[in-house]
């Protein structure tokens, strides 16, 4: 149990001190404070899950007393608690069901499937920026206007402009038609950012921890991850009830963003799925990892992709239509 307390303190300073970067100001210090819930994961993933959450309290607590009570709440809400809670689920097992297709073939143990740690992360990035929604706001009116109102201050900073002069933006006729954007583009786009950036720290917390020899579960496979069907019932859900407006709105903007996302990326499990035994494949899978890393906007195919697949198993309708063409071939 010491050595538990031990590594989840020492993970809790790594984490406070990647967190605390951003007050720099530095472009460095951006990515520094992405990479926040790593040491948290590495502790959950690789020791147990009461070491990471020694590592969220601990984290928490030193920026409390080094700064504000602010940054205790924002480390624990935007880092803290969900890295615990992620890492917890991927070394949540169960005895193996016969004939289940989560356990691994000559495996005991059920793991916690991939797919729904995918859902989880999605789910934590858009409850990371809903819960931020009231410090801005308690309707969608005013958290707009403040949000706005912060976008104008930090244009105003970065061009110079001096107070009660016009702000004026090199390139942009119309300074306050850009703000109005920003200010309804930040929130979803916030979501999507942290969706990504749960996803991949738990994927880099799971390699340090294999290679360190510590990982206990196998490695899952990518061309086989799956969501739950209702996932996504729940992101049409979302996605209809953000033309509401109001708070409602803005929240179910915030939730379809980050679901969307998460379809995203399961779009790149079913890729990795159906190009399989294709001579084409290394340059269909780079093509598209390439188009969605310098245009971004080819996510949204993937994702409707991944929903497609969620609803009518396109991998599985694939792998039968493949299994009943070699049959045939080797018939004849």
């Amino acid at each position: 149990m010491m050595q538990i307390a031990f590594i989840g303190i020492g993970a809790g300073a790594a984490a406070a001190l990647l967190f605390a970067s951003m007050s720099s100001g530095s472009w460095l210090s951006v990515a520094l404070f992405y990479l926040a819930p790593l040491p948290i994961m590495i502790a959950g993933i690789g020791w147990s899950h009461w070491a990471a959450l020694i590592a969220a309290l601990s984290g928490a607590l030193a920026l409390g007393a080094a700064f504000s009570s602010v940054f205790f709440l924002a480390f624990l809400t935007s880092a803290g608690l969900p890295a615990w809670w992620l890492s917890y689920l991927a070394m949540l097992a169960r005895p193996a069901v016969a004939g289940s297709v989560a356990a691994p073939p000559g495996t005991s143990l059920e793991w916690y499937p991939p797919g729904r740690l995918l859902l989880w992360a999605a789910l934590l990035a858009a409850g990371m920026v809903v819960i931020a929604i009231p410090a801005l706001g308690l309707t969608a009116e005013t958290f707009h206007a403040a949000l706005s109102e912060k976008l104008t201050d930090l244009l105003r900073t970065q061009t110079g402009t001096i107070a009660g002069a016009p702000l004026t933006l090199p390139g942009v006729s119309d300074p306050a038609q850009l703000i109005d954007f920003l200010a309804n583009a930040i929130p979803p786009t916030a979501a999507v950012i942290a969706t990504i950036t749960n996803a991949t720290n738990l994927w880099l917390a799971a390699r340090v921890v294999t290679f360190s020899g510590r990982l206990r579960r196998p490695w899952p496979v990518l061309a086989d991850m799956r969501v739950p069907r209702p996932a996504a019932a729940a992101l049409v859900i979302a996605v209809v009830l953000s033309f509401v407006g109001g708070l409602v709105g803005l929240a179910a903007g915030i939730v379809g963003a980050s679901l969307l996302m998460a379809f995203g990326l399961l779009g790149f499990a079913v890729l990795h799925a159906v190009t399989q035994g294709m001579q084409a494949r290394g340059f269909l899978l780079g093509g598209a990892y390439a188009a969605v890393f310098v245009l971004g906007w080819p996510i949204l195919a993937l994702a409707l992709l991944g929903f497609i697949d969620t609803i009518f198993d396109l991998r599985a309708r694939i792998a039968r239509k493949r299994a009943r063409a070699i049959s045939d071939h080797q018939r004849n």
